[in-house]
């Protein structure tokens, strides 16, 4: 809705006066026109039971004959009077008087348009200021379930505060489902400002939103609006077609107006992430300049025209009663300064004496002086009751009490009773709390009326503290950053590791993509412990010496080949016996592991068989891993062993028992 200095293109005979003077709802008095647009006339008017100025926006008279229209419209409407955002602009009421009507803030400050065409284009930080707190009223809207369809640079409207707001949600949707189209017969949302997806007769969502801010960036900055044809068709076609290259002139924002403006709705920013892309591009910004916007076309005070009156007619009565007293009538308390004039006089032929004229202009004057006196009680009467009636009239004010350093809710208490709208802009200031008021608006001491606006500054908590780098610092390093910032190590999580060493930030634990946080918040890290311990494994079955180095190797662990080698009746010599540790033992990474050499099978003295029988002492022999051979009947006891018992004999080696049957 554009209210204020806004000026809007006249698409349909407009009569200025058509509604000046009517009372809509029995309660909103229409003062003066601002303008009109194909679906509606714009006035501004009086809240006679608030006593505050307003803006209404009083829809063509053909809707009011459809039924469709009206049930959409007390949808939309409805739902943009729930809405309550700093950059939305605030709808009051609603309602059908012989035609539908929305009443909404007066802001005084005009429209993005009107400014454009005053001012000319802005600088590029001005534009990222309109984006900015465009994208955060869009943002708040988009959450709500609710897409504008005709962001516009009329729809962006400014206060006399210079915050933007954004007018008219849910009306497009409403007009559209109805089938109003403006001259052209081009179904309303504007189609200088329209998505691709719009052209494509694609279901509207945010995103549309985003490409049509894109759109009004661009033509604030440079003063050029992309893909404008001849044609509604062809301007549709060519911006269903054509991918949008911002102008040059926007400089350091011309790649985020160009994702925002990306053909691809999937590809485009949400309200909240362009809000956080403009918010670090105006870090590196010159700060913009204010915005000049158009004075008040309106008195703001909707009694100044009847106290300029009042104060004209009391000024009227004091100067005609001193000049009543400076120049007394002629004949009433006079004397004439002639001698004998007026006295002497006689009448000749009819004529009137000197005694009865001066009886005549006598009675004459005093019937003039009477009708004066009684004029001037009469004037007088009605100034003074004018007075009390004006004093009566005036709105009750109340005086704001000190409210800084409460909680927003024993404010909201404070306040309840004098009738006042309140307003909240969330802020983080340092030495504060989460719910603390920090400021007003106005400040305590200053009257406010009741119906106004009382505007709160509420801390979200200390402004926040970036999250330093943390990762592949030791632990004492991260420690020392995070005391730097201001922030506190909480929890520390060890995990193994192979590739990180032991005590080194891994991770930085949290919320994904928090980068900053309150001052004094423990801050929680994921460690590496290092590699984890090995298990010793088993010997390998081939007892290859290099098989098993290669083996311990791969787990990390270092082969030391024994320097006492073992003798083994099993392990032929050069082959592994054993590690130690033992297999199954643990050990860190890079731990030394023994391995045990076979020198093959060790000497061993011949048993001492005598006296056995031949079965037992093969199998005794064979034991101690000699070969056995028989001399002499085997049904004897064993006579003699050659090598001869006690001989140290190497394994393998050849005895010979002899029996005494030979």
């Amino acid at each position: 809705m554009v209210v204020g200095g806004g000026t809007l293109v006249r698409m349909f005979p407009f009569d200025p006066g058509a509604d000046v003077g009517r009372v809509l709802g029995d309660r909103y008095r229409v003062v003066a026109p601002i303008g009109a647009g194909a679906s509606a006339r714009v006035y501004v008017a009086d809240d006679v039971v608030l006593r505050r100025r307003v803006a209404v926006k009083v829809l063509h008279e053909a809707l009011a004959q459809d039924a469709a229209f009206l049930r959409r419209f007390r949808a939309e409407a409805q739902a943009a009077a729930s809405l309550n955002h700093p950059n939305v602009l605030g709808v009051y009421d609603w309602g059908q008087d012989e035609v539908p009507f929305l009443v909404s803030e007066y802001l005084a400050g005009g429209s993005l348009r009107s400014l454009l065409d005053t001012v000319g284009v802005l600088s590029p930080s001005q534009g990222l200021l309109v984006a900015l707190e465009t994208a955060r009223g869009l943002d708040y809207a988009h959450t709500q379930g609710l897409v504008h369809r005709d962001v516009k640079p009329a729809n962006l409207l400014f206060g006399s505060d210079k915050r933007l707001r954004i007018a008219d949600f849910g009306l497009a949707r409403a007009l559209a489902e109805a089938g109003w189209t403006e001259p052209t017969q081009s179904v309303v949302g504007t189609v200088r400002y329209a998505a691709p997806e719009q052209a494509r007769g694609e279901r509207l969502g945010p995103a549309s939103d985003i490409y049509s801010l894109a759109l009004v960036v661009n033509e604030a900055v440079s003063g050029e609006l992309p893909f404008v044809a001849d044609t509604t068709i062809a301007t549709l076609m060519a911006r269903a077609e054509n991918r949008l290259e911002p102008h040059p002139a926007l400089g350091p924002i011309q790649g985020i107006v160009r994702r925002a403006g990306a053909l691809d709705p999937g590809e485009r920013p949400t309200a909240s992430q362009l809000v956080t892309e403009l918010t670090i591009a105006a870090n590196g910004m010159p700060r913009p300049d204010p915005l000049l916007l158009a004075p008040p076309p309106f008195d703001l005070d909707p009694l100044a025209a009847d106290q300029t009156q009042l104060q004209a007619s009391t000024e009227q009565l004091e100067q005609l009663a001193a000049a009543s007293e400076r120049s007394p009538l002629p004949g009433v308390g006079q004397r004439d300064p002639t001698p004998g004039r007026g006295t002497t006089a006689v009448s000749v032929g009819g004529a009137m004496t000197g005694d009865d004229k001066t009886e005549a202009e006598t009675d004459g004057s005093k019937a003039r002086w009477f009708a004066l006196i009684v004029a001037l009680i009469v004037l007088g009467t009605a100034v003074v009751g004018g007075a009390v009636l004006w004093r009566q009239s005036q709105p009750v004010t109340h005086a704001v009490p000190s409210l800084v350093g409460t909680s927003f809710s024993e404010a909201q208490t404070a306040v309840a009773e004098f009738g006042w709208l309140l307003e909240i802009t969330e802020v983080r200031m340092d030495g504060t709390v989460a719910d603390e008021v920090v400021a007003t608006d106005p400040g305590a001491g200053v009257e406010l009326a009741e119906g106004e606006t009382l505007r709160f500054d509420v801390s979200l908590g200390e402004v926040l503290v970036p999250v330093p780098d943390l990762v592949n610092l030791t632990l004492v390093e991260a420690q020392a950053q995070l005391d730097a910032s201001r922030l506190g190590l909480g929890d520390v999580e060890v995990v193994d590791s192979e590739d990180v060493p032991e005590g080194v930030v891994l991770e930085v634990l949290g919320d994904v993509g928090v980068t900053e946080l309150e001052p004094d918040t423990n801050v929680d890290l994921r460690v590496s412990g290092g590699p984890a311990d090995r298990t010793v494994p088993p010997v390998p079955e081939s007892r290859s010496l290099a098989e098993a180095e290669e083996l311990l190797r791969s787990l990390r662990l270092v082969p030391v080949t024994a320097q006492v080698r073992q003798s083994s009746d099993l392990v032929p010599e050069g082959g592994v016996i054993s590690f130690n540790p033992a297999p199954g033992a643990v050990r860190p990474v890079d731990s030394e592991v023994a391995i045990v050499i076979s020198d093959g099978p060790a000497p061993r003295p011949v048993p001492d068989v005598l006296e056995l029988s031949v079965t037992e002492a093969t199998q005794i022999l064979e034991n101690f891993g000699f070969v056995v051979g028989v001399q002499g009947d085997a049904d004897f006891p064993v006579f003699e062993t050659l090598p001869r018992s006690g001989t140290v004999e190497d394994y393998g080696t050849r005895v010979v028992i002899i029996t005494t049957g030979l």
